[in-house]
């Protein structure tokens, strides 16, 4: 089941208090920093501090959180766990009225914060933890399968606070009904079966095409058929040479994917997704090339000639490739043309056929 709980990206700054504020002045969308606010000058900031100036009082005992709480601060409770009873410590801070608990691990970390959640996943108590890299964002926000809430960071390196807001960025797609032109079987050819280390669910897929700014719709496997087992975890994607979406929003192609890539799936109502994949199979296929229109626009994709690949039509239905059809309508995702260098999108005259 996708989670889509909305994340907080905390930024503890680790530069000098003579840069602060021009270290702060570049951060862009970020609405939470973990500084002392006697220090701070902007206040286009939440702060989280322990300070009774700041914005989120961090406490560290309950006595002290009922006193400010009591006094109409917005407060939240700090604890570095090492065994159970802190977790109970945690449990009671929530009781107590605490909007928010930061969770500190060393040693163990997934076990204390796994607990943690559990206990307090039906309050209104937000978990947060800290973390060190960019890397563990994404553990993070696994943990238990609803993830924590948000993360301190502690940085000097404003590239970094970019890169890691990908990973609290949802892709939101148009999605349009594409009617299709021609159905033409082209042949033998090699084609990407992309396994991911996910379940995925019915009406989402990956967008796939040979232009990136017309991509169709191509359906999981989660449905079986009388001679195939459900495989919720696989896209038969396209041929080789094909876009589709990574989860920055660059395009690769299918031919690049490989086990570790983070590939972006799309709901039919174009909401997407980050799955890791496990396995890229590329196999030689029969093909069909399918060519439709949509907004003015012409958009081909080549797929696998077989009864397992499937789109979605506008009635909701799932339409095998084998069965499509000139004059059937199948989602897919559409917009003004524009080139790619490398995969990043660049604004330059184009003309794909």
């Amino acid at each position: 089941m996708q989670n889509t709980k909305s994340r907080d990206l905390i930024i503890n700054p680790t530069v000098s208090l003579s840069n602060l504020n021009e270290f702060l002045s570049r951060l862009n969308d970020i609405t939470i920093i973990k500084a002392d606010p006697k220090f701070v000058k902007a206040r286009n900031f939440k702060i989280i501090f322990d300070s009774p100036d700041a914005d989120l009082v961090i406490c560290k005992t309950i006595e002290e959180l009922q006193k400010y709480k009591s006094a109409g601060k917005i407060v939240g409770f700090l604890k570095k766990v090492s065994n159970n009873d802190d977790i109970d410590e945690i449990g009671r801070a929530s009781q107590a009225g605490a909007e928010f608990v930061i969770v500190e691990a060393e040693d163990w970390k997934i076990i204390p914060l796994e607990n943690v959640i559990a206990k307090l996943h039906r309050s209104n108590t937000k978990v947060y933890t800290t973390i060190k890299t960019a890397e563990e964002i994404r553990t993070m926000f696994s943990v238990l399968e609803l993830g924590v809430d948000g993360v301190i960071f502690s940085t000097d390196d404003e590239k970094q606070v970019d890169e890691l807001r990908n990973y609290f960025e949802t892709f939101v797609f148009p999605i349009n009904y594409a009617k299709v032109l021609e159905v033409k079987d082209v042949g033998t050819g090699e084609r990407v079966c992309v396994d991911t280390t996910s379940m995925l669910e019915l009406g989402e897929g990956m967008l796939v095409g040979s232009k990136s700014n017309f991509m169709f719709l191509v359906h999981n496997e989660s449905v079986g058929s009388s001679f195939t087992s459900p495989r919720p975890f696989r896209v038969n994607a396209g041929a080789l040479y094909c876009y589709t979406l990574m989860s920055d929003g660059k395009t690769k192609y299918l031919s690049e994917i490989e086990a570790g890539n983070e590939v972006l799936v799309v709901k039919n109502n174009g909401i997407s997704r980050c799955v890791t994949v496990g396995r890229s199979k590329i196999e030689t296929r029969p093909l069909r090339l399918i060519k439709a229109d949509a907004k003015g626009e012409t958009g081909t994709v080549i797929v696998q000639n077989a009864e397992t690949i499937r789109f979605i039509t506008n009635d909701g239905k799932l339409l095998p490739v084998t069965e499509i059809k000139g004059g059937d309508q199948i989602l897919c995702y559409v917009k003004p043309p524009s080139g790619r260098h490398f995969g990043v999108e660049v604004k330059e005259f184009i003309v794909e056929k």
